[in-house]
């Protein structure tokens, strides 16, 4: 493989997202005890999930933007409880800064040090990750987000448009991902050659068609090959 740079998932890949998701339940649930009551008591969190995928469902043309469906579901729960106009920026950014309170795996960080140390690393995501709260801005040339693209992995426009910000044929760009889907066969379509972070050590899924390019552990095991191969640089 000849590689002249990346593109980096971000959820599960750098960090555990359920964590951050969970705590951003916790807090936009306590703000709603705390400011509106009645809202809160209706829509706890098991039930506020349960509208949340519901809205999901619905609005399958949203299916980049999971910010618009969560604004569409504080909506609806406060419609619910005959309110009309939910405090939508109060309640977003409870949310969105406690999604964003992320705790990094233990070599992601040491690892992205060394890679962009020699590659131009891109961000490819479909969700909410925000590089500047998260304190990683430094280490990417460019993020690319579902939200903005207008299309979320495996659609192949994400993956394009992350090459033309790149300035690199899909063929010479890596992508590395967690998901066998979303990343591995998202980016194999749109003609990128992939990287699979396998912390599980899952079997590949044989359905999924042709296995990763690369099949490893972590993201220090990624720096490591890269390191061993000078002339994919």
């Amino acid at each position: 493989m000849r590689i002249r740079a990346l593109t980096l998932d971000l959820d599960d890949t750098l960090w555990p997202v359920l964590p951050a998701l969970e705590r951003a339940d916790r807090e936009l649930d306590a703000y709603l005890r705390q400011h509106y009551p009645d809202v809160a008591r209706a829509w706890p969190i098991p039930a506020m999930r349960v509208l949340r995928a519901q809205v999901a469902a619905e609005r399958t043309d949203l299916a980049h933007d999971f910010t618009a469906q969560r604004h569409i579901t504080m909506q609806r729960a406060f419609a619910a409880c005959g309110i009309a106009e939910a405090p939508l920026e109060a309640l977003w950014e409870i949310y969105f800064t406690a999604r964003n309170s992320v705790e990094l795996y233990a070599d992601s960080l040491p690892a992205l040090e060394r890679i962009t140390a020699h590659w131009p690393v891109a961000s490819l995501t479909n969700g909410n990750a925000d590089l500047d709260l998260i304190g990683i801005r430094a280490h990417f040339a460019h993020h690319i987000c579902a939200r903005d693209t207008g299309a979320a992995k495996p659609d192949r426009l994400i993956f394009t448009t992350a090459a033309e910000r790149l300035g690199v044929m899909p063929g010479e760009i890596l992508h590395v991902g967690d998901d066998p889907e979303l990343d591995v066969v998202g980016a194999r379509e749109a003609g990128l050659r992939t990287a699979w972070i396998n912390r599980s050590r899952h079997p590949w899924p044989g359905l999924l068609g042709a296995a990763p390019d690369l099949d490893l552990p972590d993201m220090e095991a990624l720096a490591d090959w890269l390191d061993a191969h000078p002339v994919t640089r």
